[in-house]
């Protein structure tokens, strides 16, 4: 019995039936809207169509379906699934098609193996252009995290001193998709993004600049990113944004109330001559900005409902005069807590700004 508990375990990797029940729906979801898009084609509406029409135009869908996964397959191992599938229903050499079976399994998992491999040396590039540890800031914190959907994400944020330490640029950006493609458009952001910081230009300037260089490298649009820029004086406590079509953030006052950073204006990487403009708020002891992605408000619990603004909006009123590192905790914990186990469908950024009180306090017993 002990011997068949452990081997469970090792194949389950520990994980509880519920979990693998998720992980399954996830992944059968996530495979069935690859293949169904691709087998989907024009067809006439269900209204215009008699019984037996339909009947065929849904046996032709599924036709479709199955075809979308055997192309899915190099040539030969089209060939090696179908002479499996015809020693197998054909009965007299069954065993042998089980084996070309395990053979084409074999094929398919190295194939995974070799580019998971490469895509965590991808990720592991990736959190070395991103920082690890925030610059230091007289009389405030940062704190930032990054979560992928995915192995590699396309969200990013950076924390760049700037004026020799008498102000600190804080971005948090997103671009448009997921996985590879994203991360790489990500890393090329950032490196416009540092070479500007390095000059004596203001954050409007700095927006327009990436957008022009967006313009030109997004793949005619398609490659847009959202992006939210600021620049924080701490001898001031004043901080000028730009935000280009990204999600607004939140501005949490120290008593708990919540205020939006609303102004702004399209993504970077569509218009050439869009108009970027600064706009500036006053920050006060105790008070916090909350800059996110849309993978924060736009993820899912299992059963398909959105988190939303409303409920981060509620989590901020709970952690008045808290520091940016228990903001930030709060933040995730609430997010991971609704999720309860559903897979993240989009990548999630989170940097958190927070002005340091007479007493900042960490929470406690919530």
């Amino acid at each position: 019995m002990r011997s068949i508990k452990n081997f469970w375990n090792r194949i389950s990797d520990g994980m509880a039936l519920h979990q693998l029940w998720g992980q399954l729906r996830d992944e059968a979801q996530a495979s069935y809207r690859l293949y169904a898009g691709e087998a989907r084609e024009a067809v006439a509406p269900a209204a215009d169509l008699t019984r037996r029409q339909a009947r065929r135009q849904r046996q032709g869908w599924v036709g479709r379906f199955l075809w979308a996964i055997v192309l899915k397959l190099s040539p030969v191992r089209r060939i090696l699934l179908l002479a499996a599938l015809v020693l197998i229903v054909g009965g007299w050499l069954a065993p042998l098609g089980l084996l070309l079976l395990l053979a084409l399994l074999g094929m398919e998992v190295a194939d995974r193996v070799a580019m998971k491999r490469d895509l965590e040396i991808a990720r592991d590039i990736q959190l070395w252009l991103l920082p690890a540890v925030a610059p230091p800031v007289a009389g405030a914190a940062v704190a930032f995290v990054n979560q992928p959907a995915n192995t590699v994400s396309g969200d990013f944020y950076d924390a760049i001193p700037r004026r020799e330490g008498t102000a600190l640029l804080l971005v948090v950006a997103d671009v448009a998709g997921k996985g590879l493609p994203a991360a790489m458009v990500m890393a090329t952001f950032q490196a416009s993004l540092r070479t500007l910081a390095a000059q004596p230009l203001g954050v409007a300037e700095i927006t327009t600049a990436l957008n022009r260089y967006g313009c030109g490298h997004s793949a005619g649009g398609t490659r847009f990113t959202t992006a939210f820029l600021a620049e924080y004086e701490p001898a001031t406590r004043r901080l000028r944004y730009c935000n280009a079509g990204h999600n607004p953030p939140l501005l949490r006052r120290a008593a708990g109330a919540v205020a939006r950073l609303e102004e702004g204006s399209v993504p970077l990487g569509i218009l050439p001559e869009a108009v970027y403009v600064c706009t500036e708020t006053q920050l006060e002891p105790g008070e916090a900005v909350v800059m996110f992605s849309d993978g924060l408000t736009e993820s899912f619990d299992p059963q398909g409902e959105e988190y939303g603004e409303a409920r981060l909006r509620e989590v901020l009123t709970r952690t008045g005069g808290w520091a940016a590192e228990a903001v930030l905790a709060a933040v995730l914990e609430a997010s991971a807590r609704f999720r309860d186990g559903a897979r993240p469908s989009d990548d999630l950024t989170c940097l958190v700004l927070g002005l340091e009180s007479a007493a900042s306090v960490a929470p406690t017993g919530r």
